[in-house]
């Protein structure tokens, strides 16, 4: 008994001894150093059970690495392309449901004021948008309905630029409004239209109006809903097409009234609380009459609103009247004989008997109008895309149903609510994600307990040993902790291995392709943050370590006696 004592005795100072000169390695470490190597013991039944469970880690990171950098790229992607069309936040009238017909709202300086002073807004851009058809080139009865969006020259225009294949932007000028256009490839293919061809646009309105344009640009996003809805143009056309505001030209009457000849200012829009000065002070008239023997005239007349008390001018017309003769002939009546499309220069033709008439030169020049005044709201750009619900509520709390200087009330609403469906089923990939890692670490932790448990029965010999020389179970579960840790870092170095060759693969060839239609994108998105890279490798290790606390404990029910008797 004596012997064996002092057998034990020496064997324990022999390995404190061993581990204290292999510092900083404690004991656990130098034992598990020391064994990691053995393959002797045991390696018909651990080697394919320890290969399945580094295979198991391996594929456990690989598939959790690749479905986050993918659902945050495809996420990602989307957020970018629906914002890059639209924008993350709107401000528009607060009566409207449908954003794309909507009523109109004033520009107003006091909104402005608030978006240009905001720390979180990085800019905002007032936008339009009217309904119409487009028609095929050699196909007159095809059609393609769409949206047109009207923007400005201070429009942002990074994202058209960034999808932009063939062509340029439309180009603005501050006199006349573009008839420049804008297209998806998707819809040029459709409609069978070419760079710089002529477009021919339907839209509805009183009755239905074409309206021919140029198209100068061709632009491909891959996604597919948005290619085959929007065409951009300049957004005074849409506003003028919306007759928002009010507009018109001075014309000459087709009769006379109390012997002369009627000047009159034809207005389209709220024509409510509106004044005229034709140079002899504010007045409710429209109208002037001019004698029918005048010579050469030149009218003009400025038009004033009532709003809150004050007069505003917002807009004025002239119109150039010039005799050129008198003539026999003429049918008897009035008529004009209009020299351009828009008639706002004819010869006017008045008859003075049955068969003698007097020729004037009419020369309109209608007002800009007050359409320019009018939009379907703002697009408004956070500064960070994290920050859109925080600005959201700032904005409501400082626009939101507070009258504008026009007195109309305003609402802000996120592209959340415009693509409410799209933004669900985004966010339900999170829990396809959340699934999908834990049945990956659920199988890993699985495997990864088996094999810890058949190193524990390969070496129950050794188990046994050790604890006769003095070594306590806590010592011994930490020897085969280590033996794990060192099989599921050799898993995670493959599996990082893997990952991050598939990953480069496809993010720099685009090799795994999707089906634009159902996917909304073409090219599988992937992208992939340091942060997330690090965070699930240490997940990872860190849970699966945790979950073999549990199967180490069966070292304690190991008897040394049994054991080494058996052996």
């Amino acid at each position: 008994m004596q012997v064996t004592t002092t057998k034990t005795i020496d064997c324990h100072n022999l390995m404190y001894f061993c581990a204290k000169r292999n510092r900083p390695l404690a004991f656990e470490f130098f034992i598990a150093k020391r064994i990691l190597p053995n393959r002797t013991q045991g390696i018909k039944v651990s080697r394919p059970i320890l290969r399945i469970a580094v295979i198991s880690i391996s594929l456990s990171i690989v598939v959790n690495l690749l479905t986050f950098s993918v659902v945050t790229g495809f996420k990602n992607e989307i957020r970018r392309k629906v914002t890059g069309f639209s924008a993350p936040l709107f401000i528009q009238n607060r009566n409207n449901a449908d954003f794309y017909e909507s009523d109109p709202i004033q520009r107003s300086k006091a909104v402005e004021t608030v978006l240009s002073n905001h720390s979180d807004v990085q800019g905002y851009n007032p936008i339009a948008y009217k309904p119409g058809m487009l028609q095929a080139k050699n196909a007159t009865q095809e059609v393609f309905g769409l949206v047109f969006k009207g923007i400005d020259e201070n429009y942002d225009r990074s994202f058209l630029l960034e999808h932009l294949k063939q062509g340029r932007i439309p180009a603005f000028n501050a006199v006349d409004p573009s008839d420049e256009l804008v297209l998806s490839s998707k819809i040029c293919d459709r409609l069978n239209l070419k760079l710089n061809d002529e477009v021919s646009a339907l839209f509805v309105k009183n009755a239905p109006v074409m309206r021919n344009f140029k198209l100068v640009g061709i632009y491909s996003t891959g996604f597919e809903e948005y290619d085959t809805k929007l065409a951009l143009c300049d957004i005074r056309v849409i506003q003028k097409l919306n007759d928002w505001g009010i507009s018109g030209q001075l014309e000459l009457g087709d009769s006379l009234v109390s012997g002369g000849i009627p000047v009159i200012l034809n207005l389209q829009g709220n024509s409510e609380a509106l004044l005229f000065d034709w140079g002899k002070g504010l007045g409710g008239y429209r109208g002037q009459l001019i004698s029918p023997l005048t010579q050469d005239t030149l009218l003009h007349v400025s038009i004033y609103r009532e709003e809150t008390g004050r007069l505003t001018k917002i807009d004025e017309h002239s119109i150039q009247i010039k005799k050129i003769h008198e003539r026999n002939g003429g049918n008897g009546t009035f008529y004009k004989e209009g020299l351009n499309p828009s008639g706002t220069r004819y010869y006017y033709h008045l008859p003075i008997t049955p068969s003698k008439e007097r020729l004037f030169y009419v020369e309109s020049h209608p007002g800009m109008g007050t359409s320019s005044q009018y939009l379907s709201g703002y697009e408004i750009r956070t500064k960070d895309w994290y920050l859109v619900k925080k600005t959201m509520k700032s904005l409501k709390k400082k626009i939101q149903l507070i009258p504008t200087e026009h007195g109309e009330l305003v609402k802000v609403s996120s592209i959340f609510d415009l693509e409410q469906d799209l933004f669900k089923w985004l966010a339900f990939l999170d829990i396809n994600v959340q699934i999908i890692v834990t049945l990956m670490l659920l199988i890993a932790i699985i495997n990864m307990g088996s094999a810890l448990l058949i190193l524990i029965i390969v070496r129950s010999n050794f188990i046994g040993l050790m604890k006769t020389m003095g070594a306590s179970n806590r010592s011994l579960r930490k020897i085969f902790l280590i033996q794990a840790r060192y099989l599921i870092a050799r898993g995670l170095l493959y599996g990082n291995a893997v990952a991050l060759a598939i990953y480069f693969l496809q993010k720099y060839t685009g090799i795994l392709k999707l089906n634009p239609e159902v996917y909304y994108l073409s090219v599988v998105p992937m992208e992939l943050t340091w942060t997330t890279f690090f965070a699930l490798n240490i997940g990872s290790f860190a849970v699966c370590m945790a979950a073999l606390m549990v199967p180490s404990y069966i070292i304690s029910r190991v008897n040394p006696i049994k054991t080494i008797r058996f052996n």
